[in-house]
């Protein structure tokens, strides 16, 4: 995997941006990708946040294990945080946002009435990493074309406040965090989902991680998917040549173009053509991290 030089320099001042505009909101939006709701988090997220009122956001609920998305909506629970699920695509579950907001920010606003402040909106912030879907959700909640959209974070502009739903004002500006990168099955899981720029892994590795996960974790799908007849424990060329041969994905002399097979195979799973999956697997990593500990 490629190392990324400018990951440091560009955290520090995500970090320091997010930061400032922290002061002025009430609660924060982290919006995670619900295939990999842990890899899709910057690693200092807790701390830079601090004590700030919470609403996890999964995006692209819609491509993601339902019940693999319970255990890590349990997970965030315990860390204090509230957890919905939206398909910001789609404008699905949008209205879940606004009623989460109202939940977490709810001791806070009867502390001021106590206090004889006035009613005003709730400030809320969106923070994530590029490309899991900010501007998208922005531009949903607003119901018109705000943020702009694209693969290009960090578009500065004046910022300004949008109006979302009875009593909810949203800061236009996504907070651009960095994933973390030194973890190479985070970069992999990354680049499957689109996260990050095809470019920056070895997309041979990345598709065979897909396969060796869809083999243990989906086998009956992934050979119906690609009407193939592979035993499950055939080693990854055999995967590679029969999907190949099945998509007439050929080069001269009737070899099989591997590239084509690696890019079809990530193609697929990125737009959810065979299932719906969390690459994130909760249990897994629980004892991951217990090992580590």
């Amino acid at each position: 995997m490629a190392t990324i030089q400018w990951f440091p320099g560009h955290m520090a001042k995500a970090r320091r941006e997010v930061t400032e505009q922290l002061k002025k909101v009430d609660v924060v939006f982290e919006l995670v990708d619900a295939r990999i709701p842990y890899s899709s988090r910057n690693p200092m997220i807790d701390e830079v946040i601090q004590q700030k009122p919470r609403v996890v956001i999964f995006n692209k609920k819609d491509m993601a294990n339902d019940q693999e998305m319970a255990k890590w909506f349990a997970y965030f629970k315990e860390k204090g945080a509230l957890p919905v699920a939206v398909d910001a695509k789609h404008g699905k579950g949008l209205k879940g946002v606004e009623v989460a907001a109202i939940e977490v920010t709810k001791e806070k606003f009867e502390r001021e009435k106590a206090k004889g402040l006035k009613p005003r909106a709730i400030r809320a912030m969106i923070v994530g990493i590029p490309n899991v879907g900010k501007s998208t959700l922005i531009n949903k909640l607003a119901n018109r074309s705000i943020a702009q959209t694209g693969n290009k974070p960090g578009v500065t502009k004046q910022q300004q406040w949008i109006k979302v739903g009875e009593s909810l004002q949203l800061l236009d500006t996504p907070g651009i965090l960095w994933p973390k990168f030194e973890d190479q099955q985070v970069g992999i899981k990354l680049s499957l989902t689109g996260a990050i720029k095809d470019s920056i892994v070895h997309l041979d590795e990345v598709a065979i991680y897909a396969l060796t996960f869809l083999i243990k974790h989906d086998y009956d799908n992934l050979i119906r998917h690609y009407k193939i007849d592979v035993p499950q424990d055939a080693e990854n060329l055999k995967w590679f040549d029969a999907i190949g041969r099945k998509r007439g994905l050929l080069q001269r002399g009737n070899e099989v173009d591997y590239e084509a097979v690696i890019e079809l195979i990530i193609n697929d799973i990125r737009n959810a053509k065979i299932g719906s999956y969390c690459f994130d697997l909760y249990d897994a990593m629980q004892d991951e991290h217990n090992d580590d500990a």
